[in-house]
């Protein structure tokens, strides 16, 4: 595992626990949408890179 796709990885958990924090609050669901897209991309680059 090298430094580029342990960021990835952590940036897509940090952006999905923001899409629930964002749920729970029932924030606006187009920026919960883009924080989602934002961190499916990071996780699939992550995973993509292992």
């Amino acid at each position: 595992m090298n430094k580029a796709s342990s960021l990835f990885l952590l940036l897509g958990l940090f952006l999905a626990g923001g899409v629930y924090s964002f749920w729970k609050q029932k924030q606006s669901k187009s920026l919960i949408a883009i924080l989602a897209i934002g961190s499916l991309m990071s996780l699939a680059a992550g995973l993509l890179q292992l």
